[in-house]
């Protein structure tokens, strides 16, 4: 057995170690011979399929019944939130966007709600910004929901779920990319709007997608919703009740899945959700097959704000999408060069034609930034898995002091002991998945 230099001598050092690396499991029971009797100690992962990423997992077995289960987390760190103490505001949403690698609408949301409410202009910025913002973040919640679906539909053997999963994601991404510019790590949403208006024509593309999925979300529950096999292997699988939920403060379809309606768009509304028409999901088994219901359900919902938002977009053709103060306002009305690189020489002699008062001005934005008041703030937002907040704390200088987000992967993962613990070690992989981790936030 090779030294693990992370797991202390009380963790997996004591008795016999196996790291089971594919092999068939009656394999390893039969080698045990006659110390079948003996606790066995087992990592799965963190290169392991079915750990949603790099998450490890140690479990201790007594035949096939899981006895102990612990989290090792670690394995994705990626300090951004530390990197993000040495960019100004506005390129500190191009760090967080990388965390939660499944929603990045909603990592630059919250920081950027954070941003605002420092600087005091959560009033100012435009409706349209904040409809495009709302849009935008249920169209990731539905991809979100999507991949979810679709890898624990994969870790189970319903390989359908997973290609028809994948398939509808990759329509949302190229919403994404008609948006942005780029199907993920946009750093769109930015301090005092977003970063650019909508391209001609994606209004007809969003409406095409919604009259699509409407269509193609009905698939999701004539294969899973009542088919005897897949109930069968989540139904039950995973119990945390009520009371076991509230105790860890976990959130989302997890803590849904109660019949607890808890959802912060609705409890503590933000950038206007309080006036669109959409309805809580819940549960009321508090199992993994609650949290697949509480997640198809959600898509739906989000159909139907995602149709709002186009409905309010096609009346503000042409308004503005960034805050009027010059000295906040990131500049969004950039021209893209023929080579696809750097600004066009129009934009370049619009900004140097202006007055040299005004490309002194752009200068300074764009490289030191701007300053934000001394003060902390913390605005929760309801990601797909959760509620997802950014602590964000400034000195008065022109980057943050101190950026800190509240992941609800990370809080969500405690969950993982006592939904395995008692069951069986391929219940394991449904547990894990119906509390959808991402470790790209655990990490951080």
């Amino acid at each position: 057995m090779s030294q693990d230099m992370y797991a202390g001598a009380s963790e997996t050092t004591e008795g016999r170690v196996f790291t089971v690396s594919g092999q068939d499991w009656d394999s390893i029971v039969d080698g045990l011979g006659e110390e079948a009797d003996e606790r066995v100690v087992v990592n799965m992962g963190p290169q392991h399929p079915s750990t949603h990423g790099v998450l490890r997992l140690i479990l201790e077995l007594e035949g096939e019944t899981v006895t102990e289960a612990r989290c090792g987390i670690g394995y994705l760190h990626t300090g951004i939130e530390k990197n993000m103490e040495f960019r100004s505001w506005t390129q500190g949403v191009t760090f967080c966007t990388r965390m939660d690698y499944l929603s990045p609408f909603y990592n630059e949301m919250t920081y950027v709600l954070g941003v605002e409410r420092l600087l005091d202009i959560e009033d100012d910025v435009p409706e349209k910004a904040q409809v495009m913002r709302v849009l935008l973040m249920e169209l990731n919640r539905i991809s979100s929901h999507l991949v979810c679906i679709a890898t624990g539909g994969m870790e189970i053997g319903a390989l359908t779920v997973m290609t028809v999963g994948f398939r509808e994601r990759e329509l949302v991404l190229d919403l994404f990319e008609l948006i942005t510019g780029l199907r993920m790590n946009h750093a769109f949403i930015r301090p005092g709007g977003v970063a650019q208006d909508l391209p001609p024509g994606a209004l007809d593309e969003i409406r095409g997608f919604i009259a699509l999925m409407r269509k193609r979300l009905k698939e999701y529950a004539d294969l899973c919703n009542a088919n005897p096999i897949f109930k069968a292997r989540l139904e039950g699988v995973g119990h945390l009740d009520l009371a076991g939920c509230l105790a860890l403060g976990l959130s989302g379809p997890v803590l849904r899945s109660t019949g607890y309606p808890w959802d912060l768009r609705k409890t503590q509304p933000y950038s206007g959700y309080e006036t669109y028409d959409f309805d809580v999901q819940t549960w009321d088994t508090a199992d993994s097959y609650g949290r697949f219901r509480v997640r198809l359900n959600e898509m739906w919902e989000s159909l139907r704000i995602v149709e709002q938002a186009a409905d309010r977009l096609a009346r503000l053709d042409g308004a503005p999408v960034m805050v009027a103060d010059k000295k906040i306002a990131w500049p969004s009305q950039l021209a893209i060069g023929s080579d696809g690189m750097g600004n066009s020489l129009d934009h370049i002699r619009h900004i140097m034609g202006e007055s040299m008062e005004a490309l002194i001005h752009h200068f300074k934005l764009v490289t030191e930034g701007f300053r934000v008041p001394p003060g902390q703030a913390y605005v929760p937002i309801e990601s797909p898995r959760g509620e997802l907040g950014a602590h964000v704390v400034s000195d008065g200088g022109t980057r943050p002091f101190r950026a800190h987000f509240r992941d609800p992967s990370f809080t969500n993962l405690q969950a993982t002991s006592v939904m395995s613990e008692g069951g069986m070690v391929a219940d394991v992989i449904v547990a894990i998945a119906s509390i959808d981790p991402v470790m790209g936030g655990v990490d951080r």
